[in-house]
């Protein structure tokens, strides 16, 4: 799907929340949206503080957290830090789906595989109500950064 239609539907379902739509809130959605990668607010505060002046370090995390309650951005704690990107199922990709994350530049690949059955097996009796798969390690472009 075209960034810019992930964009607007990211945007519409910030609407349907109650949330006002703003240049503000846009400019974040883009930039996540673009950027394909896990990123943390202190990243995109940098960001926004030469487009926006004085824009606040604790609005821009607030509205983090909001979008990720509400669907628009997948979060993770990496390095012991919150970081975010745009959900993938608003770019097309496969609705049930897990990650690779680089721990140095946070960009993230789409892994289509699900281990859960596997846990399913381990576990009879029990009722899974929902899981969370992540691997961690260096994509191809920082493989020789560490």
């Amino acid at each position: 799907m075209e960034n810019q239609t992930a964009i607007n539907a990211a945007m519409q379902q910030m609407k349907a929340y109650g949330f006002k739509n703003t240049k503000k809130r846009e400019t974040i959605i883009s930039y996540l949206a673009k950027t394909n990668r896990y990123v943390s607010a202190k990243e995109l505060h940098d960001f926004l503080a030469q487009k926006y002046s004085g824009i606040s370090y604790d609005t821009i995390y607030r509205n983090l957290r909001d979008f990720a309650a509400i669907g628009i951005l997948e979060d993770t704690e990496l390095e012991g830090e919150m970081k975010f990107c745009f959900n993938c199922s608003l770019q097309g990709a496969e609705s049930h789906h897990h990650h690779f994350i680089c721990t140095i530049c946070g960009k993230t690949k789409e892994v289509t595989t699900c281990p859960m059955s596997f846990f399913k097996d381990q576990l009879p009796g029990c009722t899974i109500e929902d899981h969370r798969f992540e691997i961690y390690g260096h994509c191809e472009a920082c493989q020789n950064v560490a």
